[in-house]
Formats: C-alpha cells, structure tokens, sequence
C-alpha cells in the first residue's frame, strides 16, 4: 500500500518505520521541507516529501502534526485527493504544554478530531493519539499473543475506518471501534483509556462503561485530569508554546 504521512515527529516517524517494515511505500513530509528529513528517511526507509506530495501520494494518509498547526497546513492539501482515501488523525489537545486554549474543545461543543475535520474540510478517522510512540514503534504483537493490547479507532465513515482498522491490526494490535467522531472524546487525554494499552476486551467495555454522550461532569473531569498530567509533562519536558 502507498502510504503518506504528514508529520515527521515521534508518532510520523514510529508509524514510517513500521509500515516501511511490513512492505508499505511510505512518503513522509514535515513543515520545514524535504532536505530536512534525511535523517528520518535513513531511519525508516520513508522517502521524503512535501505535504502536498505525501497527501496525494497515499492510499491512506496520516496526520500527525501538533493541533495548533492543523489550521496552518495549506487549504487546497486535498484537492484532486479521491474521497476514498482515509485520512487518519493522531491528534491531542494539549493547551498548557504546547497548542494554547482552543474555545470549542475546551466547552467540548467539538471532540479534538471533530475540530481537525472541520480545518481538513474532509472526513477524517482518530487512532494512535493514545499510544506511545515507542509502544507504537515495538509492542505490536500477533493475532491471539496474550501481550496484544487494543488501539480505539473513531470515525464517521464505515468504509475509511475499516481500512484503518486493518492497517492497525497489521502493526501488531488489536482494532477496536470506538464509534462516531462525536464518541472520540472516549479516547482523549484525561480519559481511563488514554494511554494504558488495555487488552482489547478491557478496552471495550470501558468504552462502553463511559457511555456514548459526554456528561458535563465527565468533560470537567477528564479536563482536569489532563490539566495534571500536563504539568507533569512541563515539569519533565518543559513547555513547547514556543515551538513549532
């Protein structure tokens, strides 16, 4: 398969190593141009590109760019891009550390990749935001090993996200449907699901635990959870509000 990633960071490039790895042609673009991603092409086999380049390339294309840069990537991205393709988007919100306070995701009027849909202009499927990039890069494992755990996957159109789900079976994990755009809140940060590689019947039912409409409590909740986790990354990282 012909894959394009937008995004050369920690997740881009865990995902190119992968996909490279089980056979895929892999195209990858950053911001800053193709000459700057020689090192990540000898890393993962990925052939460097521009975004253009690499959204018009795939059979599936992935955006994985820091969400305050979403409505920076140029608007005709798309165009002439078969609405066949999926568009999967590993997107977090994260307003402390790095994209600064968005209105409509902080009021949760918009889950995270509602919002990334809405500046894509194209239907888009939400999976590997609550992974590590490391995990993403090495703990996949075979159908029916007891270590695979399960990935969420959400999305609004049936046929994009089976794709996506194959694809996320391929890489060593199992695929679990996590629903609509609109139920993708259940996969954010601040949630019991984010980030803690459950088995794949685990992770179902605490989906299904969470219920398919958020609650204003559950919104405040998972808020302030994240607002936690946030300083800590601050603490250990420091802050990215500077970066690109």
């Amino acid at each position: 398969m012909k894959i394009g990633i937008i995004g050369a960071g920690h997740i881009g490039s865990a995902l190119a190593g992968r996909f490279t790895s089980l056979g895929h042609s892999v195209q990858i673009a950053n911001s800053r141009g193709p000459e700057t991603l020689k090192d990540v092409a000898q890393k993962t086999g990925a052939t460097p590109v521009t975004a253009q380049e690499a959204a018009r390339f795939g059979e599936v294309v992935v955006v994985t760019i820091p969400l305050k840069s979403i409505p920076d990537l140029p608007k005709d991205l798309f165009e002439g891009v078969p609405a066949s393709v999926p568009v999967i988007d590993t997107s977090n919100y994260y307003p402390q550390l790095r994209d600064g306070q968005i209105a409509e995701l902080e009021t949760g009027d918009l889950t995270e990749s509602e919002w990334v849909q809405q500046h894509l202009g194209r239907p888009v499927v939400k999976v590997f935001n609550n992974i590590h990039s490391e995990r993403l890069a090495k703990a996949g494992k075979p159908a029916g090993d007891p270590a695979r755990f399960g990935l969420p996957v959400a999305g609004d159109d049936a046929a994009a996200k089976q794709k996506v789900m194959q694809l996320v079976e391929e890489l060593g994990f199992d695929a679990v449907d996590d629903g609509t755009l609109h139920t993708s809140w259940r996969q954010q940060p601040g949630t019991p699901v984010y980030g803690t590689d459950l088995p794949a019947d685990k992770l179902r039912q605490q989906l299904a635990d969470l219920g398919t409409e958020r609650t204003e409590a559950q919104h405040a909740e998972f808020l302030a959870n994240h607002a936690e986790l946030e300083k800590k990354m601050i603490a250990q990282y420091g802050s990215q509000r500077g970066d690109e």
